[in-house]
């Protein structure tokens, strides 16, 4: 008689030792709390109240209410196994009118947040903007006006003289583009302005404030120091068309690269500096500025979501969000789409790993969101989101597949912690792996919480 056999165990894709495994949210999507203990409005505030501009008029005033929960939600952490969790402080809780005073009952709740997640064994990171700028600000111009970068670097240094001493790991702005092209120049996110020149001199105050927080930062002390951008893979949609590479050149420009240059290479790319002057924009940088910008950063962090495939065309234009994109468009991909009709290929995430790792060498690099929204179904005490689920497992081959051809990644945080406020969309999107009941505040682990907390145990992939 043959000799029985026990079947093959299923080969695990293992991470590198010290991978850092966690999720992230963001301080207005999830807080609550929007008056209480000092804090003032944010644009996010003022937009959520303007009509028309968030699906059925939602706000962020009780949102996930952490603000009063987050001991259970760190008991949450715990209990998926995260090692790292991102959270935003808000800028309106800590200086309530954006360039004054700390407001220390702001920053006590950082503390206790902070002071909960070391308990559990959780390692915090902190962003200091994830766009919820004090409206105050906002009506002395905003993020067009220079000051607010200044603004910025105060922030930072009063928070880290707080935190510094057990945060680790901090981020100073989250997507800017978003900041600059959806708040300044197609109006979609607050302050809903609709200006090219604005939004252009939003991304140079941007950065520049990225540049001055980093300075602060250090000043204070920090021992990593991040910035986290959304950036995109752009494909043409005829790679032998010289017009649809132009194009991708410009959106490429625009996403990536206007980003990119000034803090890892020195300055911004002679096509994006050519933008900025055609807008006047240029009029807003001043000597020494690239200098301050290119602080050196120990950390990138990527958020990717969705690729984007590009194409020349003449009277078209890639929207209000892309300035100077006259005869380019965007083109619809025939691939499997999220609830938010976004396009699903976890190929572009390695390309673009790939891509920094060859064009910014010597960056390490963290996957600091990535996720998708589903429409989950709550059935009794359970959720199968098996979308979600085979949304992450195929991002994470594709981050592992960087890996082992030699991409230096750190870590990987999973958007979101929670279901949550989803900017102009209101509660009408879930991204998060536990779900939110927003009238009982009932938190339920998806399927897709198992499913990640499984691969954190194990620092792999079956």
């Amino acid at each position: 008689m043959a000799p029985r056999t026990r079947p093959a165990e299923p080969a695990v894709l293992r991470f590198p030792a010290g991978f850092r495994w966690g999720a992230a949210t963001a301080s207005y999507q999830i807080e609550g709390a929007a008056t209480e203990d000092g804090r003032t409005p944010s644009i996010w505030d003022t937009y959520a109240r303007t009509p028309g501009r968030v699906f059925q008029g939602h706000s962020g005033d009780v949102a996930c209410d952490h603000y009063h929960r987050y001991r259970d939600d760190v008991r949450l952490m715990a209990e998926l196994g995260l090692g790292t969790y991102r959270f935003s402080v808000a800028w309106p809780r800590i200086k309530p009118d954006g360039s004054g005073p700390v407001n220390a009952r702001g920053l006590d709740f950082y503390d206790r947040l902070v002071d909960e997640l070391l308990a559990h064994g959780i390692a915090p990171m902190a962003t200091l903007y994830h766009w919820d700028l004090p409206q105050v600000l906002e009506d002395r111009g905003g993020w067009t006006s220079r000051d607010t970068a200044y603004h910025l670097a105060d922030l930072a240094a009063a928070t880290v003289a707080r935190l510094g001493d057990r945060v680790a790991t901090w981020t100073t702005l989250n997507e800017p583009w978003c900041s600059a092209f959806l708040g300044y120049g197609s109006g979609d996110h607050a302050p809903g302005r609709q200006d090219p020149a604005a939004a252009l001199e939003a991304v140079h105050h941007l950065l520049l404030g990225h540049g001055l927080a980093v300075r602060a930062l250090r000043a204070g002390g920090a021992r990593e120091v991040s910035l986290t951008l959304n950036l995109a893979c752009v494909r043409p949609d005829d790679p032998a068309d010289p017009h649809d590479l132009a194009a991708v050149r410009h959106i490429d420009g625009l996403h990536n690269r206007i980003w990119l240059d000034p803090v890892l290479k020195g300055g911004y790319p002679q096509d994006m500096r050519a933008l900025l002057a055609r807008f006047g924009a240029d009029r807003k940088i001043q000597p020494g500025d690239e200098n301050v910008i290119a602080s050196p950063i120990d950390l990138l962090g990527v958020n990717f979501y969705q690729p984007s495939r590009v194409r020349a065309g003449v009277g078209v234009d890639c929207g209000p969000a892309n300035p100077g994109s006259e005869g380019c468009e965007y083109v619809p991909q025939d691939l499997p789409v999220t609830a938010m009709g976004w396009p699903v290929d976890a190929t572009a995430l390695y390309e673009l790993l790939m891509r920094l790792s060859t064009d910014y060498p010597g960056t390490p690099l963290m996957i600091t969101e990535n996720g998708a929204a589903y429409d989950d179904v709550l059935d009794g005490d359970r959720v199968a989101d098996t979308d979600r689920i085979g949304y992450l497992d195929g991002h994470l081959r594709a981050v592992h597949a960087a890996l082992s051809e030699g991409a230096d990644l750190r870590g990987y945080l999973a958007w979101s912690l929670l279901d949550n406020y989803e900017w102009a969309y209101g509660y009408g999107k879930r991204f998060g792996i536990v779900h939110v009941d927003y009238d009982t505040q009932r938190r339920t682990p998806k399927d897709s919480a198992r499913w990640f907390a499984d691969v954190i145990g194990r620092n792999g992939l079956c």
